[in-house]
């Protein structure tokens, strides 16, 4: 690979799921405190440092939802109290990603990038 290019590999998911925001403090929202479902529209970006993928794309995108699966669903995830944030820093610990944006509906969410 070049020395003036930087390769990531892409998955993108979604999942259905329900969370809530029990300390919101905010009125207009405040309806955020209840458990609402959403769409969650997630994508994952992992460094790769040559173009013969140390990773298959398909693998990754299946272990991530594996893992999603296995921890917060029954039928619908269940993520509590976790906002897009926390979910997207988990991920991105958890599979050592580059990147990592979780979005409510595909409108409004978070995105994280390693420092």
């Amino acid at each position: 690979m070049s020395d003036i290019s930087k390769c990531q590999v892409v998955v993108k998911l979604q999942v259905e799921g329900v969370h809530q925001w029990k300390d919101c403090n905010i009125n207009e929202v405040s309806f955020l405190k209840h458990p609402h479902r959403h769409i969650f529209y997630i994508e994952c970006k992992k460094e790769v440092t040559d173009d013969n993928r140390q990773i298959e794309i398909i693998c990754l995108k299946r272990r991530i939802l594996a893992y999603l699966h296995v921890k917060y669903c029954v039928g619908v995830c269940q993520f509590g109290n976790r906002s897009c944030e926390m979910l997207a820093k988990e991920l991105l610990e958890k599979f050592q990603l580059s990147f990592c944006s979780v979005l409510e509906d595909n409108e409004n969410g978070a995105e994280v990038i390693k420092r």
